[in-house]
């Protein structure tokens, strides 16, 4: 069976949660620029990435729905996307010690156009409010160290060494992760791919 959905994303731990949903799909990742605009707040460049991304692949697949997505944790107003290097990982990490933040995921889906035209986009968010436990500098410096902040927003992963970190959530779990995983069946659904 041909999967009916095309996922704009390389992200093992998105793949590993739309498997969850249970619709086939396909990978193909987007790769474009993430950088942020001048004065651009958090909420419209996640959900400017998340179309983008879709709308590259779609132009690479006019007869199948595609999945974008993109995630950025936001500490009083301030972007934290992926760490350019490791200083700047640590640097990350030692906001995020011991204060809330929110992690906010858009996703886009968009559907085949069928005729060549511009396909019609679905573009939401959700956004979770994480609480971090003081983190020590040895554990910031031995978790960089260890190289998985480097391709994650806020220059953590919530499924990963920085579990112990998560004191509480307000939220959805699976959008810290980076898909939530309550709208995009939602999403999913209303256009019978599930």
């Amino acid at each position: 069976m041909k999967p009916s959905l095309i996922l704009a994303s390389s992200s093992p731990r998105r793949q590993e949660l739309l498997r969850e949903v249970g619709v086939a799909f396909e990978v193909d990742p987007a790769h474009i620029n993430e950088d942020t605009f001048a004065g651009e707040q958090a909420l419209p460049y996640v959900l400017r990435l998340a179309e983008e991304k879709a709308r590259v692949v779609a132009a690479r697949h006019p007869e199948s729905y595609v999945l974008g997505a993109d995630t950025t944790v936001i500490v009083d107003g301030e972007i934290l996307a992926k760490p350019v290097d490791a200083a700047d990982a640590v640097r990350m990490l030692r906001m995020l010690s011991g204060i809330g933040h929110e992690v906010t995921t858009a996703v886009s889906l968009i559907e085949p156009s069928g005729d060549g035209k511009t396909e019609r986009a679905d573009t939401r968010h959700c956004t979770t409010k994480v609480f971090f436990r003081k983190v020590s500098e040895e554990e910031i410096q031995k978790y960089v160290a260890g190289g998985e902040p480097m391709d994650k927003a806020g220059a953590y992963a919530i499924q990963g060494g920085a579990a112990t970190w998560a004191v509480r959530l307000e939220g959805e779990y699976s959008n810290v992760v980076g898909l939530p995983l309550p709208l995009i069946t939602e999403m999913l659904k209303a256009r019978h791919l599930i």
